[in-house]
């Protein structure tokens, strides 16, 4: 007959070693990354291959310049495009909007987190990118490209819509959801006596998301669009097959250009040597932001309290 205690050793035991076992697979995902990235760091140094702009396969010359700015500037982009539109949609659906409502649109944004990146990615090519190119594009060089300056980076390229403003674009939808999510719970958590104290003394609902809401969710709300913009750094497909893949000088958002994660997905099959190791060096280097950017997030979020 064996014994409850035992049986109570043996669940902890399995426990222990499920959660342990997590840690161990992040760490020999560094460890693989690292050994496989070593000779490409022996070869170019670490803040040589960072600061260079090569991708010369005949002469073996290659740097991160590129593709690791490609990658941020589309984060950014879509963290500017898709911010607003959470938010907006997070304080309509705890503050405006109709009970009958509230189920239909929440549903609407769980099934946009549940489409896969490669259905975006196709969308992205087919239908986003020639709509972008007949509608978005021409207005930005009408308007903005006549900027001083700074009009150059808004001049329309043809290249059918495949670009890096494409590409942010699809990121941004894929991390609306996201953040729509954690930005309407840390709204809903805010105390109803908050609220009703700010209509009392007579503020609009404006003035009390604004005053209240707001200032009450901000660090719940920055920490969400951390993690989202942890998602946007590393996703991979959809940028893949709307960034155009090309390495070159970016002279405009509407050029075609290239991310660590495109690069990766469409040249490490045919990988090998020299190449290989750079492209795990280009690996490490987004393991190691998306690190930093849960250790942010983290750290927002963990100094949350909420206001009851």
């Amino acid at each position: 007959m064996i014994s409850g205690r035992f049986i109570n050793r043996l669940f902890q035991a399995i426990c222990f070693l499920a959660a342990l076992a997590v840690p161990l697979v992040v760490v020999g995902m560094l460890a693989t990354l690292l050994a496989e990235s070593f000779p490409a760091m022996e070869r170019f140094g670490v803040f040589s291959f960072i600061g260079s702009d090569s991708w010369d396969f005949a002469d073996h010359e290659y740097g991160a310049r590129r593709p690791l700015s490609g990658t941020l500037l589309t984060t950014l982009m879509a963290m500017l495009a898709a911010l607003p539109v959470a938010l907006g949609t997070a304080v309509f659906l705890t503050e405006l909007c109709p009970e009958k409502l509230r189920a239909p649109i929440g549903t609407a944004l769980e099934l946009l987190s549940a489409i896969p990146s490669i259905i975006y990615g196709m969308w992205g090519l087919l239908v986003l990118a020639p709509f972008l190119e007949m509608t978005i594009q021409p207005l930005a060089a009408a308007t903005l490209g006549k900027l001083p300056a700074i009009g150059g980076f808004f001049e329309t390229r043809l290249a059918g819509g495949v670009n890096i403003f494409t590409a942010a674009m699809i990121l941004a939808v894929m991390i609306l959801p996201l953040i729509t999510s954690i930005a309407r719970e840390a709204f809903a958590q805010v105390s109803p006596m908050l609220k009703e104290s700010s209509y009392g003394l007579g503020a609009t609902r404006w003035e009390t998301v604004r005053l209240v809401v707001l200032p009450a969710a901000k660090m719940a709300v920055v920490g969400g669009a951390t993690i989202a913009m942890g998602r946007a750094l590393g996703e991979t497909m959809a940028v893949a097959y709307v960034i155009g893949n090309r390495h070159a000088s970016l002279d405009s958002i509407f050029s075609p250009y290239v991310t660590i994660t495109s690069v990766l997905a469409n040249e490490f099959n045919e990988a090998g040597g020299l190449k290989l190791s750079v492209l795990f060096f280009l690996a490490l280097a987004l393991f190691v932001a998306n690190f930093v950017v849960l250790l942010i997030s983290r750290r927002l979020l963990g100094g949350t309290r909420w206001t009851t």
